[in-house]
């Protein structure tokens, strides 16, 4: 079970419907935002939220959404200026309590602290981990 009952996740790409997939088969309401109608083909059989076909950066497809409902917004889309911006109307003109986003350009986490929000980049992410797994002996990642 996750501490998050109603969900709007922007994008529906691999991360996007990825996540959709999981957080509705743990219990959560989830409502996909993709402006692209095939993105949904990416979701599984399995899922049993809701899809809207929209411009997630636009206040009446975030209302369509349903996001004054929502209680966690993960912007996950491959355009980080689109993530910051509902990412921000997200806490801002919605108010809802987590607000995160991907942001690809490490040199951007910063501007999107100072807005509040939590980030993940894949580029540190893939680093970090490489570098974890390089920390292994050699003895033990070789065949």
């Amino acid at each position: 079970m996750v501490p998050y009952q109603y969900v709007v996740v922007v994008g529906c790409g691999r991360v996007g419907s990825m996540l959709a997939n999981r957080l509705s088969g743990l219990g959560s309401n989830v409502v996909v935002i993709d402006r692209d109608e095939a993105a949904f083909d990416n979701l599984s059989a399995e899922f049993s939220g809701f899809r809207v076909l929209g411009e997630a950066a636009e206040l009446a497809t975030l209302r369509q959404a349903n996001i004054q409902r929502a209680d966690c917004l993960l912007a996950v889309t491959a355009h980080d200026n689109v993530n910051l911006m509902v990412a921000q109307m997200a806490g801002v003109t919605f108010g809802v309590p987590k607000v995160m986003a991907r942001v690809f350009d490490p040199a951007r986490e910063g501007v999107y602290r100072e807005f509040g929000i939590e980030t993940v980049n894949p580029t540190t992410a893939s680093v970090d981990l490489f570098l974890l797994a390089l920390e292994k002996a050699p003895e033990a990642t070789r065949p």
